[in-house]
Order: C-alpha cells, then structure tokens, then sequence
C-alpha cells in the first residue's frame, strides 16, 4: 500500500503546485481525476472486494456500474508523464477489477485515445463495452482539427471506418454524438446511425450534452440508448430537465466529469490557482472568489466520507449511483490508485434515509460560477436544425 500513499501525495503535489495541462482543444470536456483525502489503505470500502455491478443502459446494454474514462490518457502533465504502458496497465487492471464500460472519443488525442484503448482491450474485447464518440470537424487522414462540428451522413461512415481501425474491433457497442451539429438536422444523423446499426458496425447510440427536443427527435428516428452529460455533485444541471426525461423515454444516463474535474476529491483548496492551459483557470466556479464559496460542498462531503469510512472521490460517486440504477459515472484516471479508489465506490451504499439528509444538505449551498468558458458552454443543450 505504500505506492498508494506516495501517488497521493504525487496528485496533491501535481494539482496544487502545476495544475493540469491542456492536451489539445479545450473544446471537449474534461473527465475528473480521483484524489484521495484520506488514507485509503485502511479504507473499509477498499478492503471489500471492489468489483461494480451491472446497470442497464436504455432497454438492454449492460455495463459495470462504474465505467472508466480513458481521455487524458494521452496527455502530458506538466510535472508527470504517462506512458502507454502505464496506460494500459490501467486499462487491463480495471478489466480484471469487473470494469467493463470504457469510454472515449475521435477527439481525444484526436485520434491516440482510441488506439491507446483498443491495444489495451483488444485481448478481453468480447467481454467489454467500448463507448466512443464522433462530431467534431477531424482530418481522417491526419488527425488535424479542422474546427468546428461536422455530423454529416457521409462523414460520420468515414469516421466510424477509422474507429474501427483504431479500436481494432469489428463493432463500436455505443456511439455518440459528441455535439450537437448546428448545420445537419438530428434525423440524418440519427438516420445514419441507424445503417450502421443495421449493418453491425454500431450496435447502440446516443448524444452527448443535447438539447431536449433533439433527445425526443432522434429518439423517434431510433432508439436512443444513453445520454452522456456532465453530472456531478459540483453541477447538478441534468436534474431539472435531462434526467426525467431520460427517465420518461427509458434512456441509461452517463455522467461525464463525476469528480468536478478533481474539485470533488479534496484535491483543491482555497489557496489552489491552476497553471496555464489548465481549463479550470477559465471556469469562473473556479476563480479565487467562488472557490472560497464552493468549498462549502468538498467540506460536506469529507464530513460524509468520514461518516462511511470512504474517501470523497467515493462518496461523490456513490451518490451518483444511489440516485438512479441507470445512471453510470465514468470517472477517468491516470494513476493506478486513483482507478481501483473510484472503482471501489460500488461498495459505498446509502440508505434511503442517509440520501435523503445529504441531499438536503447539498441543497442549502449554493454554487457560484459557471461550470465551463462562455466558449465551450454555449456548445451545450443545443437543439438540432429543422429537417426541411
């Protein structure tokens, strides 16, 4: 347990002192890191057996209960490099601890994530779901950002060609769209999908931060089978609008950023100011003024973390969790430890009771500041063009 405790000290070290560098566009959201307060190698929850359970996404894809997010696992740290070793070490680990729900996107990398995750699957990949996502404006051929979104029919077959090849598979089993497409109506690129259903290369679907009428749109087109938003004790958006009506139209709920980009693990504190390229500096909930205020939340959930013998990575999760059996997070680590802690929050379980007073609690404090840059948020719950 030794090299828990020192990856603990590596992360505080890393976050408050270097912050997390961007690795390519700002414009795809962040999945959190897990951070550790407390010392996990005595952790009651981490001495029972950590494997998820199943949740059932839509009418019929299953999943562990806790997925993992690979997007970062590309990226350079300014004081920490991961390596694709390490990298699929983390994959291959979180397989053998009952991880089967692995997530990522074309854009990530763009382009590495997917071959990073379809190296690291490809000895297991029957007993697995691979999530992945298309719509932004990528050179197929290189990998260079074009800018902007681009869901054209034609565009996204070329894609899903390339995903094949990177993720070395014959079927990507959940697709999304990343974003929604101003310029190309949903009921094409639902209609697209819907071939590549039929022809075996894509066996489910879904949307990524979507605007409601575009959810009921290409819901009827086909079957939607996940909606992927941010969701988390930090932004708790999905809970007046998405989540009822996902739960209206039997649609699984995955929850990108579960852990508050880190803000949820206890990793920040009021002192903490992120490095350049860090899109945390560009979120005002983050500014020094609002962190102050929010860390009202991190102080309750320590509160509840000692109360369940569990750290606060653990409780943020466990909560997502106890709130609907189709809501999955999908928590992304770099670290070993950082996975097997997230991982291990399936066994932090709330009575109905217990749920009840925290989520009063979390009502009294209020959050200040908006969750991503003007830029990146103005790209979230848009609505698809009319089909004419």
């Amino acid at each position: 347990m030794e090299t828990i405790r020192s990856n603990k000290m590596n992360r505080r070290t890393i976050l408050k002192e270097a912050g997390l560098a961007l690795a390519g566009s700002a414009l795809f959201p962040f999945v959190s890191f897990a951070k550790s307060t407390v010392d996990i190698s005595s952790n009651k929850a981490n001495q029972q057996a950590s494997v998820p359970g199943k949740r059932k996404l839509g009418t019929s894809l299953e999943v562990s209960s806790v997925g993992l997010g690979v997007q970062n696992m590309t990226r350079t740290y300014q004081t920490t490099i991961p390596t694709r070793k390490e990298m699929l070490n983390i994959i291959h680990t979180a397989f053998d601890n009952g991880v089967t729900f692995f997530d990522a996107a074309e854009a990530y990398g763009p382009h590495e994530v997917e071959r990073i995750l379809g190296e690291g699957v490809a000895s297991f990949r029957d007993k697995i779901v691979i999530a992945t996502k298309f719509g932004w404006n990528i050179d197929q051929e290189t990998g260079r950002m074009v800018g902007g979104t681009n869901s054209r029919p034609e565009h996204i077959r070329k894609v899903v060609e390339g995903m094949l090849k990177r993720l070395r598979t014959d079927r990507i089993d959940l697709l999304y769209q990343h974003r929604v497409d101003q310029n190309v109506p949903i009921e094409d690129v639902a209609g697209e999908i819907k071939n590549l259903i039929h022809e075996g290369k894509v066996l489910h679907y879904g949307l990524s931060e979507p605007g409601l009428q575009t959810v009921r749109r290409a819901h009827s087109v086909h079957p939607i089978t996940a909606i992927q938003n941010e969701y988390s004790l930090l932004w708790r958006g999905p809970e007046n609008t998405m989540l009822p009506l996902c739960e209206e139209l039997g649609i699984g709920f995955v929850c990108w950023s579960p852990l508050g980009v880190g803000f949820l693990t206890g990793a920040i504190d009021p002192f903490t100011r992120f490095a350049q390229g860090d899109i945390r500096g560009m979120e005002s909930r983050f500014s020094p003024e609002n962190l102050q205020k929010n860390l009202a939340l991190v102080d309750l959930i320590k509160k509840w973390a000692e109360q369940k013998q569990a750290t606060p990575a653990q409780i943020s999760l466990a909560w997502l969790m106890a709130k609907k059996p189709w809501i999955v997070p999908i928590p992304g680590s770099t670290q070993m430890a950082h996975m097997l802690e997230n991982t291990a929050s399936c066994n932090i379980k709330f009575t109905a009771e217990e749920l009840a007073t925290f989520t009063q609690q979390l009502d009294s404090i209020e959050i200040v500041g908006e969750r991503l840059p003007a830029g990146i948020l103005r790209l979230s719950g848009l609505e698809s063009p009319e089909k004419k």
